[in-house]
Formats: C-alpha cells, sequence, structure tokens
C-alpha cells in the first residue's frame, strides 16, 4: 500500500512565494513513492493570495487549502494544517522558500529508518542581523535553562512527523503554543538535520519584533513555572537578609553606641524592594492571563471554508 506524505505550511499574503514552493515541494518529491497532498493553511490573507490558492487546487489535486476566519498567527496556522494533514508522515515547512525543499528525501529516509521526528536546525549565518542572532542565542540558553524540554539552538519548526507523533501532538490543544517545544516534549526517536536557510524569495518576513516576543514569551510560559519557582528563591532570600539586617539593628541598638542613620540607604532598600515586587507580580500576572485564557477553551482557530482536496 502506497504511502501517503503530508506537506504542511502556513500561509499569510506569500501571494509571490506560495506556487513556487509547491512546484518545488512537488519536484522534489515526484521521483520518490508516496502519494503527496499539501495542505495550505491561509491565516488571513488578503484577496490576492486566496486567488491564488483557489487557482492552485484547480491546477494541481494535490493541494488542499484550509481558510482560517482571520489571521490567528504562525503557531495557530501549523495547528490547523496538521489538524487537516491525513498522511503517514507530516512535514511542516515556511512558505517563504527559506526551508529547502532539497531536504525532503533525507528527513523521509530517517523517518523509514524508524525516527518519529525528524527536525532540523540552521547553521549559523553571518548574512543574519547581529541583533537577531544574539537574541536568538539569548533566548534559547535562557528557554533551555528555565524548561525541563531541551531545545536545540537555531532549532526550526521545518520538521517531519510520524503519524503518531503528529496525533500525539495534535492531543495537546493549549492556544499558548510553541510548536517546536511541544515535538520535543512528547518524545519518540528524534534525530536532527542541519540546513542553511536560503534567502527569502521574495516579499518580506511577515514575522514582527512583536510576533518574535510573543512567540518566546508563550514558549517560556508554556513550558516552564521556573520563573515563579525564581520569584519565591527571590523571596526567600530577601526575607532572609531582612531578619539578619533586623537582628543587627536590635544588636546595635542595646550593645553599641552607634547611632543607626542611613536616609539614603532606606529608600534604596525600599526602591529596590518595590521594583522586585512590581517585577514579580507582573510574573504571576503572565502566567495568571495565560491560565485565564486557557480556562476560556476557545478554539486555537476559526475554519472559513476548506478548498481542494479538502472540500
Amino acid at each position: 500500500m502506497t504511502q501517503t506524505i503530508s506537506v504542511v505550511t502556513p500561509v499569510f499574503n506569500e501571494e509571490t512565494n506560495i506556487v513556487a514552493l509547491v512546484d518545488r515541494v512537488l519536484d522534489v518529491l515526484a521521483p520518490l513513492p508516496y502519494e503527496v497532498e499539501i495542505i495550505i493553511a491561509d491565516d488571513g490573507s488578503g484577496p490576492t493570495t486566496a486567488r491564488i490558492l483557489d487557482d492552485l487546487c484547480r491546477r494541481r489535486p494535490e493541494v488542499g487549502v484550509v481558510r482560517l476566519s482571520r489571521n490567528f498567527g504562525h503557531q495557530a496556522a501549523l495547528t490547523a494544517g496538521i489538524d487537516h494533514a491525513r498522511g503517514d508522515a507530516v512535514i511542516v515547512m515556511d512558505s517563504d522558500l527559506q526551508h529547502p525543499p532539497i531536504l525532503l528525501p533525507q528527513m523521509l529516509q530517517y523517518w523509514q529508518e524508524g525516527f518519529d521526528v525528524v527536525y532540523t536546525v540552521r547553521e549559523e549565518d553571518e548574512t543574519v542581523g547581529v541583533l537577531k542572532r544574539i537574541t536568538s542565542r539569548v533566548f534559547y540558553q535562557m528557554f533551555n535553562a528555565m524548561s525541563d524540554t531541551e531545545v536545540p539552538a537555531r532549532a526550526a519548526d521545518f520538521r517531519l512527523m510520524s503519524r503518531a507523533a503528529a496525533d500525539a501532538l495534535r492531543g495537546m490543544r493549549e492556544r499558548a503554543r510553541f510548536l517546536r517545544g511541544l515535538s520535543v516534549w512528547i518524545g519518540f526517536p528524534q534525530i536532527a538535520i542541519s540546513y542553511k536557510a536560503a534567502s527569502r524569495a521574495s516579499g518580506r518576513s511577515k514575522f514582527s519584533v512583536r510576533k518574535m516576543l510573543k512567540l518566546g514569551t508563550d514558549g517560556i510560559l508554556s513550558m516552564s513555572t521556573l520563573p515563579l519557582r525564581i520569584a519565591l528563591w527571590l523571596g526567600m532570600a530577601l526575607s532572609s537578609l531582612s531578619f539578619a539586617y533586623l537582628v543587627y539593628i536590635i544588636w546595635a541598638f542595646f550593645f553599641t553606641n552607634r547611632a543607626i542613620v542611613g536616609w539614603s540607604s532606606l529608600i534604596v532598600a525600599i526602591l529596590f524592594l518595590g521594583g522586585l515586587q512590581i517585577n514579580i507580580l507582573g510574573i504571576i500576572g503572565l502566567y495568571i492571563a495565560k491560565t485565564y485564557e486557557e480556562t476560556k477553551q476557545r478554539p486555537i482557530y476559526i475554519v472559513r471554508e476548506k478548498v481542494g482536496r479538502l472540500a
């Protein structure tokens, strides 16, 4: 029986890239003994992208589009694509051609050898801005220091998952999603492939600084409670120091003639403790906000329509 491979890609106004991506993926997979489907998650794109996707579905029977009711974000769109993928293996990749389709046969070979997850790690690229490289390195160091789930530095969403791994991932419905971490957390035999990211084919990245910060925050908060423990440890440490200082004040009052003065140091201590309390409350507030969002049990995404092989 022929096995089916699902290639999932999220799209947000990628009208200049999506046709080239579909053609290249199908060309790469054509010599291999698999049935191929390409699931495009349209994350609230404009009418131009919608027309191109509709035309793709008419010309390419392998293509199916799940169109979301609005822009829910990259991770939600990836989730929508994975939810609608019916293949024995599911490959997720971005639609800007920076994830090289030429790696697909190697990923499938590792899958045939028994690996349930084949993930990719981007090689260090000097053409990437210094600030982005530094912030990426700092994020992964912070994430791995805080979380029990270790995600390799420069890991990408570009990965293959077996049917069992994809189903395990589908079973986790939290809204604050960090798929790179969740795909590691589920376990299963995993192996890495390094790749050099190609230049973006055309257009500009839709992944703004704000979206990157949100993804990083969601990743840490959803995969670790260490920030809350750090807040507790800081509180305990400062309480211990305050108690020790209280002992010193009592001793100095009864057994020395030194006057306990120090208006400046008092103000500094008040400001320091006040700022620390505000920061700790902010950390707690973030966790409460995420808990509040989850308890509402709203869907991760809403489907407006399905086109092509998904219709």
